[in-house]
């Protein structure tokens, strides 16, 4: 296990994780580089190289935004949207931008900041990741000082040149942990076995985990116990989720980006609202209303979880809200273990595959995130306690659900119209969020087992990405991105 619940679940910005959230942390990882190296008052401009599909999709992502907030020293969690738009003025007005907030440089887009859409990767000819940027920074005579080249992987999540290559380098699953806990695992066949042994759902199996990360990464002498400590994470990340959703359905009007795509989930709410609960469907219709309430804030630029990624952030979120509104008896230990063991699903797709659309395409983010919500949902409506079932059996149905939710989205490709996080993202994302509901309840009535393991389709998953051609991974070369305009 090399990741944590709380590296999956990331609150940030929108529009993307890989082409927002990714950069932007890349820059910023860039800029505390230059001075941890004493080269800050030494840089006089800074180039930056983006290729592949931030070269190609990176202007409808935001991810010139992104590069130029991180190298001013502003992080994803820590910057308020609504201050984003001034800040970028101020940059662009004065050409100058104050590098990590302490050195005045001269920052001209046109000049420094260079979108290579017809090289795929940084080093020419070398396959590396097809999200990736090289900084560059140099002296007042135009001597490069340092240089830096990261990929943004999904998710947020963001690695090295060097990291890359030692990570492709690694065979075994037992380097690179996030930490020690008591029961690790790479594959879903590992976590069934380990819970299995210790005669415990796997919910109760993640916590124990994330208690023991919980441990290792606090602050000495905090006086919060590490349960408390994962309890209170995870519903923060649920508030966050929750506050996302609202606002979605609080606001009307145009997303930015050119397209004109109309916010919908507003006026969708209010007929709901106004009809009461006499369509038997309806609650289908609510989880559409926070799938897509969460994706028109992620479009708009707004505060976003992954889950596991920005353009997937509606799905796990709106079966949450289906489970708390909808579920005879839910309430928050269920959330807390609808959380535990989503991250347990999409920390195997982390591991073992990908979450990254540019490089699997989106059966990476929405297929993992229904996924994931699948999994979660049979965990919230079980819990260990219920005599009905015993902790294999829920576990087996929980594996089960996960499995269901990403087979019916093998081969989903990724092709977002204008490079927009909009069309069709955000309807996918509902699509993604009702699947994941009938995917839970097709595996808890199931009790004779079943024919594909979840290890099976995530090795399927990946295969097929890798297979995919390029333009239908986050390229808007081909797909509905092409077809559309066309038209």
């Amino acid at each position: 296990m090399k990741h944590s619940l709380f590296e999956l679940f990331k609150i940030g910005i929108g529009p993307s994780s890989s082409h927002t959230m990714g950069p932007m942390r890349a820059a910023l990882r860039f800029a505390r580089e230059l001075e941890s190296t004493g080269l800050t008052f030494k840089t006089a401009s800074i180039q930056i190289d983006l290729y592949g599909s931030l070269a190609l999709t990176g202007h409808g992502h935001g991810t010139d935004r992104a590069i130029l907030l991180g190298l001013s020293g502003q992080t994803p969690e820590g910057i308020n949207p609504a201050e984003i738009e001034a800040r970028l003025s101020v940059i662009r007005a004065a050409t100058k931008l104050e590098l990590h907030g302490r050195h005045s440089i001269a920052f001209d887009e046109a000049k420094h900041l260079i979108f290579h859409r017809d090289q795929m990767y940084p080093v020419a000819n070398v396959v590396s990741h097809p999200n990736g940027v090289r900084f560059s920074a140099f002296d007042k005579d135009g001597h490069l000082l340092f240089e830096r080249i990261f990929f943004s992987i999904g998710g947020g999540f963001i690695l090295s040149e060097e990291e890359r290559a030692a990570a492709e380098a690694i065979q075994s699953p037992l380097n690179n942990h996030a930490g020690e806990v008591p029961y690790p695992f790479h594959s879903a066949h590992e976590l069934l076995e380990k819970a299995a042994a210790a005669n415990i759902a796997i919910p109760q199996l993640m916590f124990a985990n994330e208690c023991a990360l919980a441990n290792q990464r606090g602050a000495p002498g905090n006086p919060v116990p590490a349960d408390e400590q994962v309890r209170r994470g995870i519903l923060h990340i649920w508030q966050t989720m929750r506050e996302c959703a609202q606002r979605g359905i609080e606001t009307e009007g145009i997303l930015p980006g050119g397209l004109k795509v109309r916010r919908r989930a507003a006026k969708l709410a209010a007929r709901l609202h106004a009809g009461g609960s006499k369509d038997p469907l309806s609650q289908l219709d609510w989880i559409t209303v926070y799938a897509m309430a969460v994706n028109e804030e992620n479009a708009a630029g707004g505060r976003v979880v992954t889950a596991p990624t920005n353009g997937a952030a509606g799905v796990v979120p709106a079966v949450a809200h289906y489970y708390l509104e909808f579920v005879d008896g839910a309430n928050q230990d269920g959330i807390l273990r609808y959380f535990l063991t989503a991250a347990a699903i999409g920390i195997l797709y982390k591991e073992n595959a990908s979450i990254s659309g540019a490089e699997v395409g989106c059966q990476g983010e929405v297929g993992v995130a229904c996924s994931m919500a699948a999994a979660g949902l049979v965990a919230a409506i079980n819990p260990p306690e219920n005599t009905a079932l015993t902790a294999a059996e829920i576990n087996e149905r929980i594996e089960h659900a996960a499995e269901i939710g990403m087979e019916h989205h093998l081969g989903m490709t990724c092709d977002p119209i204008g490079g927009l996080v909009q069309v069709p993202c955000i309807e996918r994302n509902a699509v993604g969020a009702i699947k994941a509901v009938n995917a839970s309840r097709m595996a808890m009535n199931e009790s004779e087992g079943h024919k594909v393991s979840l290890d099976q389709v995530i090795r399927t998953m990946y295969q097929t990405g890798l297979d995919m051609q390029a333009r239908y991974k986050e390229t808007s070369l081909a797909g509905l991105a092409l077809n559309v305009i066309e038209c």
